[in-house]
């Protein structure tokens, strides 16, 4: 290979065939044979093609010391260069990150992921779990890094690694202190729910009775985010909330792991009043694998969930659309417990689950982890989308939203 080439910035002359993710029995999903898939499988582009004439060509190729191999490439090599191609960016996991998950994203051609780094953690708690992070991108610098900024995606690129950004889904670790917003931001924080299900101090979330709207407070906060650029999350939100986030904010809020409840009605599926409002604004949505928020739930197909973005692409726009997957890979049943309880209750509190069913639900058979992402570009294209289409879908949209968002007003 010649010394210096991005093979993510070039295509091969020779036609490269999709390779189907094959499963490991090591604890993570592994895409073998992803560096030679297609760009329709995973996004990603192969390397140049050498047109030596055949086998024989190469092997002799081979014995030569490396100056001639490289004047020999320089004639002899062909392939054309191409703008980089659009980013594949997850923006909601909450897996059980580990060195395997990390190098899962990258056989994945995942650029970016938003991961959650609080539920109910106090501030304190926060910078625990940033502490973790920063020993991760550590330890692991050719795999990961941390995002701050849109520009953090290209670099991802054409590092071949992807970029982490930071997200709360509860505002728990700002406590009562509306300066704690810009510290958070400082400190890497990218998304901040209002809620999570229950009324916090700002709004109220989606499995209370009462809504009561915006909280004195929640207007501060809100106004104090849209100064600093750190994005409104109101995933968690209950509707009269969500409306008057998407009305106060002076900046687009987003959605970041839902489905529209005109197609699967969820306490935390968001109504089509809502996601008028939302894109309208110039927001955006989430589209969410989570099986509850699936129409079948765990026996949802690829086709209903991708009729379903196609439609809500007609509805509202497709550059409104970007996935947010809600993956929790790995996770034990112990972590749903925490996320749906906390420390607000003695009580069990089953949430989206039952008694019956009180751990996490089995994911859908064509989406398991962070190879699974070529399935649902493939899916997005047989719904008749243009190309232009599912590559904002798939990522470029929300580049875009980071590009407008993360920055100060």
């Amino acid at each position: 290979m010649v010394s210096g080439w991005n093979p993510r910035r070039a295509r091969a002359v020779g036609q490269m065939s999709p390779v189907r993710p094959l499963r490991r029995q090591d604890g993570f999903n592994q895409c073998l044979g992803s560096s030679v898939t297609s760009a329709r499988r995973v996004g990603s582009l192969a390397r140049p093609a050498a047109v030596f004439g055949g086998p024989s060509a190469l092997s002799r190729v081979a014995g030569t010391n490396a100056a001639s191999f490289f004047e020999l490439s320089l004639v002899r090599l062909s392939f054309t260069v191409e703008p980089m191609r659009a980013p594949v960016i997850d923006n909601l996991q909450y897996a059980k990150f580990s060195p395997g998950i990390f190098r899962e994203m990258r056989e994945g051609g995942v650029d970016a992921v938003h991961v959650t780094i609080a539920y109910h953690e106090s501030f304190r708690e926060m910078v625990l779990n940033l502490e973790r992070w920063n020993r991760w991108f550590e330890d692991h610098p050719d795999l990961i890094f941390k995002g701050i900024s849109a520009e953090d995606v290209i670099r991802a690129q054409e590092s071949g690694r992807t970029a982490i950004f930071f997200g709360f889904q509860n505002p728990s670790p700002i406590e009562d202190d509306v300066g704690l917003v810009e510290i958070c931001h400082q400190l890497g924080v990218r998304f901040m729910q209002l809620t999570y299900n229950n009324q916090s101090l700002l709004a109220t979330g989606c499995y209370e009775a009462e809504d009561t709207g915006l909280t004195r407070m929640g207007r501060a906060v809100v106004a104090e985010m849209n100064r600093v650029g750190m994005v409104v999350d109101m995933s968690h939100s209950a509707e009269r909330s969500t409306l008057e986030a998407i009305e106060y904010s002076t900046r687009p809020i987003a959605i970041t792991h839902a489905n529209p409840a005109w197609w699967h009605e969820a306490l935390r599926n968001k109504s089509d009043t809502v996601l008028r409002a939302l894109t309208e604004a110039g927001g955006m949505l989430g589209v969410s694998i989570y099986p509850h928020h699936l129409k079948g739930g765990s026996a949802c197909t690829l086709e209903e969930f991708c009729a379903m973005i196609a439609e809500a692409a007609q509805r509202y726009g497709a550059r409104h659309l970007g996935l947010g997957s809600d993956l929790c890979q790995d996770q034990p049943d112990s972590v749903v417990e925490w996320m749906r309880v906390g420390r607000w209750t003695k009580g069990v509190d089953y949430g989206e689950g039952s008694a019956a069913a009180p751990g996490f639900p089995p994911m859908p058979a064509w989406f398991s982890g962070n190879c699974d992402f070529g399935f649902i570009r493939d899916g997005l294209l047989a719904t008749g989308l243009s190309a232009e289409e599912v590559d904002g879908i798939m990522g470029g949209n929300w580049h875009r939203f980071y590009a407008e968002s993360f920055g100060p007003s």
